[in-house]
């Protein structure tokens, strides 16, 4: 099994991103599956590009986005991207979409065709907190989420596809007001490893409560 492994740049005004930096760290081999690493820009449509790209070129069989969500405690596989950016801020070329579809001709939204539930209890069994969460926001990772499965859903209807948030790292938070949560990089990485393992034994996702009440 080959999957494609993709994390921004950093954007915001950090020097780093965790979920670059911990992808660096994951092992290009994890059990049965050949992981393939790719660093995408915070920068709208130009992300959905690149990993289009790499897609087409490396042929994988599942892909995982990583980013950073800054203020979550815990590792957090999207269950669902929605077809609207809503930019807070710039991105890292100064664009700030407001109120405007990703893809006019794709659906309201695009659910991951990734095995969450089971990739958070593989990365709970690693030691690592993780949950579910139900939005990825309106920002570069829920674009870049929906124009994945947007992609796959067009183009490669066998490949499955996903996202999955990391938090802050300690360097990140050292001045920043609290409460304020962080991860090491190697329990994130951990963590990553272990989402991989999970898509690696589960092609249907188990059937657990991992829903929330708001």
């Amino acid at each position: 099994m080959k999957l494609l492994l993709t994390a921004f740049d950093p954007f915001g005004g950090d020097s780093i991103n965790p979920a670059l930096e911990a992808v660096k760290l994951v092992h290009d081999q994890v059990g049965g599956v050949e992981v393939v690493k790719l660093e995408v820009p915070t920068v709208f449509r130009k992300s959905i590009d690149t990993v289009a790209a790499a897609i087409e070129k490396e042929k994988p069989d599942a892909v995982l986005c990583i980013g950073q969500a800054g203020g979550r405690y815990d590792l957090t596989p999207e269950r669902v991207a929605i077809n609207i950016d809503d930019a807070r801020i710039q991105d890292n070329e100064g664009n700030q979409p407001i109120d405007l579809p990703i893809f006019e001709d794709g659906a309201p939204a695009y659910f991951t065709t990734l095995p969450i539930k089971a990739m958070v209890q593989n990365i709970r069994n690693a030691g690592i907190p993780a949950s579910v969460s139900n939005t990825a926001g309106t920002f570069v990772c829920n674009h870049l989420m929906y124009g994945v499965l947007y992609t796959l859903a067009k183009h490669y209807p066998g490949v499955r596809g996903g996202f999955m948030h990391v938090p802050f790292v300690p360097s990140q938070v050292v001045n920043r007001p609290s409460p304020a949560p962080c991860l090491s990089m190697q329990d994130i990485a951990r963590g990553i490893e272990a989402a991989i393992e999970a898509i690696e034994t589960h092609q249907t996702d188990l059937n657990t409560a991992e829903g929330r009440t708001h």
